[in-house]
């Protein structure tokens, strides 16, 4: 019978580890995600500004500021994401601490 414990025991440690291998994964596209919606945001701002300027004006202050608060949230997330692969890549190193926390 041990030797099913330990069977049983090794498998339900494998899952875990290729769960957090699928989770770290996902992480990873969600921050790149994230930076990509950020850079096009920029890019939106880029354009809008040089079309004002080209014109001979200046950007419309509303939409400055809505594509700033744009481009900040999307950054947010990005680093959200990074602390969340840090944290796993932690809890990989030392499982003990996946365990106490």
């Amino acid at each position: 019978m041990a030797i099913w414990d330990k069977l049983k025991t090794e498998l339900d440690r494998a899952g875990r580890t290729a769960q957090g291998a699928l989770d770290e994964g996902r992480l990873r596209l969600e921050s790149f995600r994230a930076r990509q919606l950020a850079d096009r945001a920029a890019q939106t701002l880029g354009y809008a500004l040089y079309n004002a300027r080209r014109s001979g004006g200046d950007m419309d202050p509303d939409a400055y500021t809505r594509l700033s608060a744009v481009i900040a949230g999307h950054e947010a997330d990005a680093v959200r994401f990074e602390e969340q692969i840090a944290e796993a890549g932690r809890r990989r190193k030392d499982p003990a601490a996946a365990t106490s926390a």
